[in-house]
């Protein structure tokens, strides 16, 4: 096994989704970050940078998601949906809304006249972080990578 081989490496049967996994999760962990800094701070430079981070963590959980689906069908070959599997599905579901509903919040503050963000937005993101939390231990079983 080379670990250079590049054919090796795209046609892995899982390899797309573990290497764009982390994207979503580092950009929305750094958002909430940048959230919380910015208003503590009250900079709106790092205001503007959690935004950028939420929106490109949103845009991410797309590939992430498609190319989970096409790991399920050629790893498992289609087999039906049961036990830590369909854990990780439902916690990436809801990590999943949890992203681009946060975004939304942020997108929706950014179009207004005044621009305040709801107090509620920053328990909501630490809850999307648990979620990634829960969902990337759950996928790390599923990779072998915890077990």
């Amino acid at each position: 096994m080379n670990p250079f081989d590049l054919k090796q490496m795209m046609m892995e049967k899982h390899a797309q989704h573990v290497v764009l996994i982390h994207f979503p999760i580092a950009l929305f962990i750094a958002g909430v970050g940048l959230d919380f800094v910015a208003q503590w701070t009250k900079r709106q430079v790092l205001g503007i940078a959690a935004y950028i981070n939420l929106l490109l963590a949103a845009v991410m959980t797309l590939p992430a998601a498609a190319t989970g689906l096409v790991a399920w069908q050629w790893a498992l070959e289609g087999h039906r949906i049961r036990g830590i599997l369909r854990l990780h599905i439902v916690f990436a579901l809801a990590s999943t809304a949890v992203i681009w509903t946060v975004w939304l919040i942020h997108f929706r503050a950014r179009r207004r006249v005044v621009g305040v963000l709801p107090s509620y937005r920053l328990p909501l993101e630490f809850v999307g972080v648990a979620l990634l939390a829960i969902t990337g231990h759950l996928g790390g079983f599923l990779s072998g990578v915890n077990s």
